[in-house]
This record gives C-alpha cells, structure tokens and sequence, in this order.
C-alpha cells in the first residue's frame, strides 16, 4: 500500500519532467530558433548565455595568478599584439566601428571604450576564448607572458590616445 501512494506521488513529478524533455528534444530538432548571427537572440536566451558565460568564468579564474604588471615594454608588445589579434573585432582608440565588428553577434565590447575591471578575468577570456561569441582561445597561440602583455594593453587601453597607440603599434 504504502508503495503504491509513493508511485503515485512521483508519477505526476516523473511525467511533468518526461514532458518537459520531449518539448526541448522538439524544440532543438525543429530548427525554429534562429541562430543566425545577423539576428538578437531573444531576451530570455541572452539572459541565459550571459549568466553561464559569466558563472563559467568566474569559477575558472579563482585558480589563476594575478598576471604580473609589466613595463612600458611589455605595455607596447602588448599592443602589437593587440593590433595584430583583436582590434578588427574590438576596435581601437579612435576607431568606432570595422567591417568585421559590424558582422559580430554579440557584439564585442570595444575595448578602447572600457576595459576589463578585473585582469584576472581579461586573461581567462584571452588564453580561452568564449563558445560561439566569436572570441578565440589565443593560448593556441600564444603564451601566457604574451597574454599577460596583451591583457596590460587591453586594460590601459581606454586612458591611451590615438597617437600613442599608434606609436606602439609600428
């Protein structure tokens, strides 16, 4: 007896989430979500990916090391770099818009507008990429010390004029 009013509470639990499955199993086979770059995602779907890409990150760089703060060296390694890798897709000082940016869904954040607050968190997202954001996982390809330069660059770059960029960059 007492087994069947235990099947009985959980029949009702067990079918909500069977349905529940078959409705996303649907929804991911139907190709009705357009997940084309040159649409918005829909506010519930953004919200989504922007906490899980922000959870994601936040308990990965816990484990990381401050990158070390270099010299004006570095800063100016760190800036070739960055115009060689990242500024077609995140701009640069004077620059507002590139035929590559316009084309990017999300869009990403133009750098020499506001950095990375945290340096930690910048050199994850550099070394690692992000999943379909168009952000690459540059420690493919680079080392960390040259992260780490690219990272200084990243975070001086909104106090930093056209003309110092410029220098930097030849």
């Amino acid at each position: 007896m007492r087994g069947a009013r235990v099947l009985w509470a959980v029949l009702p639990v067990a079918a909500t989430l069977a349905v529940l499955a078959a409705g996303a199993g649907l929804f991911l086979v139907s190709g009705i979500y357009d997940i084309g770059a040159d649409d918005h995602h829909t506010a519930l779907v953004m919200a989504m990916i922007t906490e899980l890409r922000d959870r994601s990150i936040a308990v990965r760089v816990e484990e990381l090391p401050l990158p070390p703060a270099g010299d004006a060296a570095h800063l100016a390694a760190g800036a070739k770099s960055y115009a060689a890798h990242c500024a077609g897709c995140h701009l640069a000082p004077g620059v507002n818009r590139s035929a590559l940016s316009r084309g990017l869904y999300p869009h990403p954040p133009n750098l020499a507008q506001g950095a990375p607050s945290e340096a930690r968190r910048a050199f994850w997202i550099v070394k690692h990429g992000i999943k379909m954001s168009a952000m690459p996982a540059w420690g493919k390809t680079l080392d960390d010390a040259e992260i780490a330069d690219l990272v200084e660059c990243v975070r001086a770059l909104p106090a930093m004029s056209e003309e110092d960029y410029e220098r930097m960059t030849r």
